[in-house]
């Protein structure tokens, strides 16, 4: 029943993202859902004879179809959101969750799966359609197709406010980012801040009007002030605005995050688990909550020595500089003047060797060096912005496996962050890629600027590799089985690709691909290529504890806090929570749970330990890049091989020993990150 005038419904080429309007939304999702109850009703009545085709290559099949129509909308309001793509995108939201969460609990597909689990032709299966068949039945457990009529229901109306409430809650933080600026007409306020972010404020103001200069809250415009503004009540001001999105009316998140709180455990409970992390965490490396818990807790002790002494350093040097205390919106300053006194090396000294253009061509050339990887821009109309642009990769051996779009600069209607997302999986028979994956790596880099172009700093860098490796790891997937394949891996697995290729950012063979001073050509230089070396440890402590208070905040709060407790509140309760990983009580209360994507309308919740597990695991795989040379091809190629080309084809530890030949070394992170004992 597809509709070749709505774009959503395309079935032919690329993804007419260009065409795609609001008034497109809600007559395609109803479509799809119609075409898709028809699909329910044809399994239903194939289960007294149930094959692989009639159970979970239809499933597999209907759920695809549904995800090629709605994943557009969804990008759509991360990248071009508008009040008509919202509303259009909250009328049928309910009727899509609803249908998401009763298509797990049906019972007729449920007896149908059961039926052909117990059949001679399951029982002949090979491995990988084996590993699918008991994933998916655990799929329907765990999402209650077990339970009796009633918490069935209940589930589905859980599931549909979830949804809502997390719609809600990114909205508001998108809101109150593009809600606020602050207008400044003395120059000197501005001392210390890079003349490249000066000129965006000022042409900010300039397309409102007015004189002086305009600072947002997107990342470019919050990190310039941040990292080098002398001004401290400059710097202080822009912080709390930060902190403030998601806390006050009209974008309150405040309400919401109890509610989200409150039904995830309820869902956990009617499942049979003791909370929701032990429900989400069933299937990742991790297993259980306690396991988390226990893995975020040594790191924390294993760190602490560390981060005591960068503190003491920020103090002290706090106390150098006058001021009598240190308080959260200067930390980044001094840090960065930490870094230029320590090792004569200001951040702002490596952009000029970072334009992106450039560094996307090393990037790629790092890709066939290492992987065979070959890949050239391939421009198409089919894009949602100007500044969108669209590649292909092609394999050695397989041809082109994967297109993707790049859209690196803020925007008003573009949410914060940088991230990959997957569009399309590809059609992948007998070993040939039919059709190509389609993927996507967003992130809000500074702009040009005028004749002068996007110049990165090194920390850009290194999240425009790791988005990078979200990408390869769905781009190389070889998994015939789209549900286990890519990026569908456990949570504490999917960011060891991502992790891994952060590395080459801080090899010298590496960065002579890509880093070269935009007006002369001239490479890093030795000497300032030495700096930046002896400074990559610098504040590890600071930094990684910073990570680990945030994984203990998201475990604490979906295991400890009660919502129902009208006496509670939950931004005092997480200040106490996280108190004894902060260096003061102003600290304590600079979290950014209002705002906190992650966990709430982002796919973190309960799992955002899974950064710095996967990262023990990345720093120890690296050492074989070590060894072997960092562009070695027969290298590089093994970790197609054995990893990143097999998604979810095999359990995780599985995949690490194939590729290592052994166990993790955990000691391999603290050796990279902190290095010796403090």
């Amino acid at each position: 029943m597809t509709d070749p005038s709505n774009p959503l419904l395309s079935r032919s080429g690329r993804i007419p993202f260009h065409r795609i309007r609001p008034e497109h939304v809600v007559p395609a999702v109803r479509t799809l859902l119609q075409e898709a109850r028809k699909e329910i009703e044809a399994m239903e009545t194939r289960a007294p004879s149930p094959s692989w085709e009639g159970t979970i290559g239809a499933l597999d099949a209907l759920t695809a179809r549904l995800r090629r129509g709605t994943t557009p909308v969804q990008h759509l309001l991360a990248v071009r959101e508008s009040r008509e793509l919202r509303e259009a995108w909250r009328e049928v939201l309910p009727e899509l969750t609803a249908f998401w969460s009763n298509l797990y609990r049906q019972e007729g597909i449920w007896a149908a799966l059961q039926a052909y689990d117990e059949s001679q032709e399951a029982a002949g299966l090979p491995p990988l359609e084996r590993r699918h068949l008991d994933k998916t039945l655990n799929e329907f457990r765990r999402s209650g197709a077990e339970l009796g009529p009633r918490d069935r229901a209940r589930l589905e109306a859980i599931d549909v406010e979830l949804s809502e409430l997390q719609q809600a809650f990114s909205e508001n933080v998108l809101d109150a980012t593009a809600g606020w600026t602050l207008h400044i007409d003395d120059e000197e306020r501005l001392a210390g801040i890079p003349e490249d972010a000066r000129n965006r404020f000022r042409e900010g103001a300039r397309q409102e009007d007015l004189d002086g200069w305009v600072l947002t809250l997107d990342a470019p415009s919050f990190l310039a002030v941040m990292k080098h503004a002398r001004d401290r009540e400059l710097r202080r001001e822009i912080h709390e605005a930060y902190l403030a999105r998601g806390a006050e009316e009209p974008h309150s998140n405040l309400e919401l995050i109890p509610r989200i709180l409150e039904l995830r455990q309820e869902k956990a409970g009617l499942l049979g688990y003791n909370d929701f992390p032990d429900y989400r965490l069933e299937e990742q490396m991790a297993g259980t909550g306690a396991q988390a818990r226990a893995f975020v807790e040594e790191m924390v002790a294993r760190t602490r020595p560390y981060w005591e002494e960068d503190l003491a350093l920020l103090q002290e040097h706090a106390s150098a500089g006058g001021l009598d205390h240190l308080r959260p919106w200067d930390s980044a300053f001094l840090i960065q003047d930490l870094r230029k006194e320590n090792f004569d090396l200001d951040e702002e000294e490596l952009r000029p060797y970072f334009p992106l253009d450039r560094v996307l061509s090393g990037l790629f050339q790092l890709m066939e060096k290492l992987f065979g990887f070959r890949i050239r821009e391939a421009p198409v109309e089919e894009v949602w912005h100007e500044d969108v642009r669209h590649f292909e990769i092609h394999d050695p051996e397989l041809g082109l496996v994967g297109t993707f779009y790049a859209d690196l600069f803020p925007r008003t209607e573009k949410r914060q962050g940088a991230w990959m997302a997957d569009f399309l999986y590809a059609d992948i028979e007998g070993g040939k890629i039919r059709r190509p994956h389609v993927a996507t790596i967003c992130a809000n880099f500074p702009p040009p600027d005028g004749d002068r172009p996007a110049l990165l700093s090194h920390r850009d860098v290194q999240t425009l590799f790791h988005e990078f490796g979200h990408l390869l790891h769905h781009c190389a997937s070889r998994v015939p089985i789209e549900g286990r394949g890519g990026i569908n891996v456990a949570w504490d697995w999917v960011e060891l690709p991502s992790q891994l290729l952060e590395n080459w950012t801080w090899e010298r063979e590496a960065l002579d691909l890509f880093a070269a001073h935009w007006k002369t050509g001239e490479p890093l230089p030795e000497s300032l290529f030495a700096r930046m070396q002896k400074a990559r440890r610098f504040m590890g402590g600071w930094t990684q504890m910073r990570q680990l208070t945030f994984g203990t905040l998201d475990l604490a709060l979906h295991t400890d806090f009660r919502p129902g407790n009208e006496d509670e509140d939950v931004l005092e309760w997480v200040t106490r929570k996280i108190r004894p990983l902060s260096p003061d009580d102003h600290f304590a209360r600079a979290h950014p749970l209002p705002s906190f994507l992650h966990l709430f309308p982002g796919g973190y919740a309960a799992s955002y330990y899974a950064y710095l597990w996967s990262e023990v695991l990345e720093a120890d795989l690296f050492g074989r890049f070590r060894e072997t040379g960092i562009f070695s091809r027969e290298t590089g190629r093994a970790f197609v091989d054995k990893i990143l080309s097999r998604g979810d084809s095999s359990d995780p530890d599985q995949l690490f020993r194939d590729f290592m030949g052994r166990d993790p070394d955990p000691e391999a992170l603290i050796r990279r990150n902190l290095g010796d004992a403090a």
